[in-house]
């Protein structure tokens, strides 16, 4: 009873650290995918806001479904949209950023909910697990931010806690979860089509329930009926939505130019029909294409990338595996899976080994393609702490375990591109600060050596022409000099501002460009790891310069 009092203080202060730290905000900025997936599309859509729309939110490429975003940012930003016309709040970059995290973080306690309630049914202790879970430094920061992939892991759960539900009268599966079922797969596909990865194991598993539990054909045809109605039905909803986002225009075009009627729009509507997920898979099934975002040995997964976001916890789920795989294969030699079949391992063996198998399965599928990062497995870290939260597992461990997710959550949390949100959080303060120039100022912001900067953190609306963004990513010296020069002529007037943001790691590369700055302003920490700072510069007085990001503003006069 004493430890049982003991986890649940910590969960709940652990579930405080997260909430706090999502409105403090976290500066660390983990990949351009957090901000360009939702948040920077839906700030342009709904408040009118500069941004940069990715190429698979274009018309002539769509790859990403707009219902979620629509879902979760544009929500928050409606509402804050609708606020600020109340007078009640006021829209900045601080709002811009955290209103979304604040849903998403809201969301992340449905994982909490389905470790709560999946804990009994596989035989793992709940507030251990629950522990576990809170004290990743995977849910305080991935599942925090904007990521489809934190849906793709919020809605694995609610997948696995409806396949594991019981009758308290008896192990039969409940009859009601095949919509829900098929709704939730449906809609996984559509945020990503890798979730068919996570979700194979679970519905094979509720597949071998309801053949194992009902004995009336009529059953379960009906079971299986509902699934693919519900999940035809969730897919017609996707595409519609999908298909007037895309095609919005034309089909303006179309009732107002041609005065057509709604048979017509319709045909336009069939003919010009948007399936995101086909265009996903058809774009990422092609190497060439992968290979522009990156390639990686298919071992990536299994060897770095579960590592980095699970530590021990990873490493001991893989020699369980080994241990299951081996038991597996002396059951195959003595010929006792021609009694029991497969579905007899996953329906009656309710816990590790099932576990296990909901854990892998999906690594194995995602080790199929090439680019592998470490987000791509965030939705594994339920069936893992479920796994580890069983008794006597991962016990011995405990200091290991929080000194990982100490280290990984400040890695990640804090450091990572750390810089880069509290710079735009003070250019936004610098170019709404109130001015009596006449004409306006005009500022060109040129980023270099950072990741994509979100243009919607500026908050500056569509109609003002003063701001102009460069993003000039990894540009070498040669061409980023070029650039500099080419913008410092362009200097016509007492009014113009150039800022130049770049990481301390790579700040002598301006030196050498021929321009002088008249102000400096360091923001710490920043750690870039494309270009990352030297041990034995960091052992010198000089560390804090290299674990910075710069603001130069240059020098008109020179």
């Amino acid at each position: 009873a004493g430890a049982a009092m003991v986890a649940r203080a910590l969960w709940a202060l652990l579930a405080a650290l997260r909430a706090g730290w999502c409105l403090l905000p976290q500066s660390g900025y983990l990949h351009p995918d957090e901000f360009f997936q939702a948040p920077e599309v839906m700030a342009g859509d709904i408040l009118n806001l500069q941004v940069y729309y990715p190429w698979e939110f274009l018309s002539s490429s769509p790859c990403r479904t707009v219902v979620f975003p629509l879902m979760t940012s544009g929500v928050t930003y409606w509402v804050i949209k609708s606020l600020q016309q109340l007078d009640i709040c006021c829209i900045n970059s601080y709002t811009l950023l955290v209103s979304p995290r604040l849903l998403f973080t809201i969301f992340s306690f449905m994982l909490d909910y389905s470790v709560y309630r999946l804990a009994p049914f596989w035989g793992a202790d709940p507030w251990k697990a629950l522990v576990l879970l809170a004290g990743s430094y995977v849910t305080l920061v991935f599942y925090t931010r904007t990521f489809t992939n934190t849906l793709e892991g919020l809605l694995f759960a609610l997948l696995m806690v409806l396949v594991s539900s019981r009758k308290s009268s008896g192990c039969s599966a409940q009859p009601t979860s095949s919509s829900l079922i098929g709704v939730i797969t449906t809609a996984g596909f559509f945020n990503r089509p890798t979730f068919l990865a996570f979700a194979l194991m679970p519905l094979l598993y509720w597949a071998g329930l309801i053949v194992d539990s009902q004995k009336s054909i009529k059953t379960l045809i009906n079971h299986f009926l509902k699934f693919i109605l519900c999940a035809c039905f969730t897919a017609f909803v996707f595409v519609t939505a999908d298909t007037f986002y895309f095609t919005s225009v034309s089909l303006d075009n179309l009732y107002s130019t041609n005065k057509s009627s709604l048979i017509d729009v319709i045909v336009q509507l069939h003919d010009k029909m948007v399936v995101t997920p086909f265009n996903f898979l058809s774009y990422n099934l092609n190497p060439h294409n992968l290979a522009l975002h990156g390639s990686h040995p298919r071992v990536t997964h299994f060897t770095v990338n579960g590592v980095m976001l699970f530590g021990i916890l990873h490493i001991l789920a893989i020699g369980a595996g080994f241990k299951m795989l081996k038991k597996c294969v002396h059951q195959f030699m003595l010929v006792r899976w021609c009694y029991r079949g497969l579905p007899g391992l996953l329906v009656h063996s309710e816990g590790s080994p099932t576990l296990l198998l909901f854990y892998f399965v999906p690594l194995a599928f995602l080790s199929v393609f090439s680019h592998q990062e470490p987000r791509f497995l965030i939705p594994l870290i339920l069936p893992l702490v479920l796994f580890s939260a069983s008794p006597n597992r991962a016990v011995k461990w405990k200091l290991l375990i929080v000194l990982f997710n100490l280290l990984g959550a400040l890695l990640f949390g804090c450091l990572h591109q750390g810089g880069l949100i509290p710079c735009l959080f003070h250019l936004e303060q610098l170019i709404h600060s109130p001015v009596s120039s006449s004409p306006p100022r005009h500022y060109t912001l040129l980023f270099a050596h950072t990741y994509m900067p979100p243009r919607s953190l500026l908050n500056i609306k569509k109609t003002d022409v003063h701001v102009e963004v460069i993003d000039m990513a990894g540009a070498g010296e040669e061409t980023l000099c070029q650039t500099v020069q080419q913008q410092a002529s362009k200097v016509t007037c007492r009014d113009w501002h150039i800022f130049i943001i770049i990481p301390g790691t790579v700040r002598a590369t301006i030196t050498k460009c021929g321009v002088s700055f008249k102000n400096e302003t360091l923001i710490f920490p920043h750690l870039s790891m494309e270009d990352p700072p030297q041990i034995p510069v960091l052992s010198s007085g000089n560390w804090r310069s290299q674990l910075g990001l710069y603001i130069l503003e240059l020098n008109r006069d020179h």
